[in-house]
């Protein structure tokens, strides 16, 4: 299941990044998402969602949400 389906305030475990963009990897992996991470979904808004990744909480696009399998 990817991120957009994920829950509200439950975590999850990554398990793989899904895209090509080299560019979108290096991004997520800067922001502490890659595999084996713990990430929650705070809050959902419209067309983005809030995820708290390590100490921060970061607002991502549902595309990037739909690249990050849980």
């Amino acid at each position: 299941m990817n991120l957009s389906a994920a829950e509200e305030g439950k975590e999850y475990i990554v398990q793989r990044i899904e895209t090509d963009d080299e560019d979108l990897d290096a991004f997520l992996f800067s922001l502490g998402c890659y595999s084996g991470e713990p990430i929650t979904v705070v809050s959902r808004l419209k067309g983005s969602c809030v995820v708290s990744i390590k100490d921060g909480r970061y607002n991502i696009d549902n595309q990037l949400a739909e690249a990050i399998v849980v």
